[in-house]
């Protein structure tokens, strides 16, 4: 049995929870092997980013050509890129491998509201990258961005699926779009799974935490994974989503740090659940 590969091209994390860090535990919790192309260190935790160093464009372009040209990649996910400089080069490597799937989550702010993209960086998304993707996984906020409109222009399930058809459209790709910066519905959480005009609802219970830091790249790398073992897209997408509401579920209880925590990836239980089961 070989394993199977996948690629994570996206920043680093040094708290942990979200970025490269979540990426390669959401593969691994996913039965699938990562590799990495870092774009940029952050010195992060759960309060706030309190620095971001880009990468060098050539230092990123040769990770991906180090790992490309060595492993046999079935998928590619990206997340921070830090800046338009960046997101060209990795658009325009990335077309080389067109028949590869890719996951785009388009990062622009962290979960406690600092920007991980420089100026210029959303257009660049706009003309070079969104067209390779396969399917683009972005949130209330990043949807509102790619759009050129603010945020508070979607404020419920149904501005959002007028704005990811729109992108869907603009963008000829398929748009998830999270809802979770919306107000739950009946307690429930909305996501919209757009092709084209063609929509499709997932809802999954809200869970009320504020462990959620690092979601839509767990979210996007959960996808990535599933992809690359050949689950078809739609049934891919549900995966991805039930691994991430588990994996909320699990961390709910959690203290780590004084902000927003980390989730569960794997699913581990306290010393007082472990020994309740073991008995």
């Amino acid at each position: 049995m070989q394993p199977t590969v996948a690629l994570t091209i996206a920043g680093s994390d040094s708290g942990g929870g979200a970025g490269i860090q979540a990426d390669l535990q959401s593969f691994a919790a996913s039965g699938v092997f990562g590799t990495t192309a870092i774009t940029a260190i952050t010195a992060q935790n759960t309060v706030g980013v309190q620095q971001v160093t880009p990468l060098p464009v050539a230092t990123v372009l040769a990770q991906i050509n180090s790992v490309l040209d060595d492993f046999p990649v079935r998928a590619i996910k990206t997340g921070m890129l830090s800046t338009p400089e960046i997101v060209r080069a990795v658009a325009e490597r990335l077309r080389q491998v067109s028949s590869l799937p890719l996951v785009v989550d388009p990062v622009l702010i962290s979960t406690t509201g600092a920007s991980l993209l420089s100026e210029g960086g959303i257009e660049a998304y706009r003309r070079d990258l969104l067209e390779r993707a396969t399917v683009v996984t972005p949130n209330r906020d990043e949807l509102a961005a790619l759009l050129d409109r603010p945020a508070s222009s979607i404020q419920n399930t149904e501005d959002l699926r007028l704005a990811a058809i729109e992108l869907s459209l603009r963008a000829s790709t398929i748009v998830v779009a999270k809802g979770g910066h919306l107000s739950p519905v009946a307690g429930r959480v909305v996501d919209l799974v757009v092709n084209g005009e063609s929509v499709r609802s997932l809802a999954q219970s809200f869970v009320s935490t504020s462990n959620d830091h690092g979601t839509g790249c767990s979210f996007a790398a959960a996808l990535t994974a599933r992809l690359a073992l050949g689950e078809p897209l739609d049934a891919a997408i549900d995966g991805a989503q039930g691994f991430v509401h588990s994996a909320l579920l699990g961390a709910s209880t959690w203290i780590l740090g004084s902000g927003r925590g980390p989730i569960n990836h794997h699913g581990w239980k306290s010393a007082p659940e472990a020994a309740e089961t073991a008995s």
